[in-house]
């Protein structure tokens, strides 16, 4: 029988020198983007992390082309008019990327719902005495769903020898809350200069879920006002498609007359000015 000293195993210690050896994340944009394509290849590929999908960016422009060409392909088969396969190709070839925006927003949703009692968690850690990556660790391995893995990456990070500031870097950008910027500045500051961290995390916690009550009674009060918007910013495009679908000539007519083209591009441009203008109204509504 082996000696009990010779079962007992010895903690992982952090070693600085083997961090570089993570692997990064497939991504489309590089450094800064300081052109129109670099801020939407930096768009998309906060789309893919924040969504939470595993699915490589390659995969998800291959489905969209995929989407593309066979709802244009069959609308050609069934009516062989260029103007509505057009349309439909448009539709079925941004369906995952809207299905990627669902995603993140509710995956967001989640994490948000979560924080607080995480934050609290993390104070009753504190209190015990343990060092603050003990802490984060701890928090990390009994908080589940999406905010769960999150901290485990981070946690994961710091295991691998990666500084804590280092390690909690992308995770805002990674969750898209602006609440878990505030959380990891408080924790990194208060690994450099000390204080009182169960007091901040306490009335951090508190805040948010304040927050987050303001923000419900928000959303319950303006409800019908955001789906009237929502209404607004649909409905055009599907009546055309219907009008298009039922009748494939009808946008051809349509455009043989000038002022029909006018009328449509005018259309066409408030209708782009109108759902970015809401779309911002919304979103700036909803950040936490």
């Amino acid at each position: 029988m082996l000696a009990s000293n010779e079962l007992t195993l010895k903690p992982v210690e952090p070693l600085p020198e083997f961090a570089g050896i993570l692997k990064n994340q497939n991504s489309f944009s590089s450094g800064e983007p300081e052109d129109a394509a670099g801020k939407m290849n930096g768009w998309f590929d906060r789309l893919l992390i924040q969504s939470g999908t595993e699915t490589e960016p390659g995969i998800i422009l291959l489905l969209c082309m995929m989407c593309f060409v066979g709802f244009g392909g069959l609308v050609y088969v069934i009516q062989e008019n260029l103007l509505s396969s057009a349309l439909v190709s448009a539709m079925g070839g941004l369906s995952p990327i809207f299905y990627l925006m669902i995603a993140k927003t509710r995956r967001s949703t989640k994490m948000q719902q979560q924080l607080p009692s995480m934050i609290e968690e993390l104070a009753r850690a504190a209190k015990t005495g343990r060092s603050l990556d003990q802490c984060f660790e701890l928090v990390a391995d009994d908080t589940g769903g999406a905010l769960g893995q999150e901290l485990q990456l981070c946690s994961r990070r710091i295991q691998m020898g990666i500084g804590f500031r280092e390690a909690l870097q992308e995770l805002p950008e990674r969750t898209g809350l602006v609440s878990l910027h505030i959380l990891s500045t408080a924790l990194c500051v208060h690994q450099q200069m000390g204080g009182d961290l169960v007091r901040v995390l306490e009335r951090l916690s508190q805040t948010i879920r304040d927050r987050l009550m303001f923000l419900g009674r928000l959303k319950a009060a303006t409800i019908a006002s955001r789906a009237t918007a929502i209404l607004m910013i649909a409905l055009p495009p599907v009546i055309l498609t219907f009008f298009v679908l039922r009748d494939p000539e009808y946008f051809t007519n349509l455009m043989d007359s000038t002022w029909g083209k006018r009328t449509t591009f005018m259309a066409i441009a408030l209708e782009v000015v109108g759902a970015v203008w809401v779309l911002r109204i919304l979103k700036s509504s909803q950040r936490a």
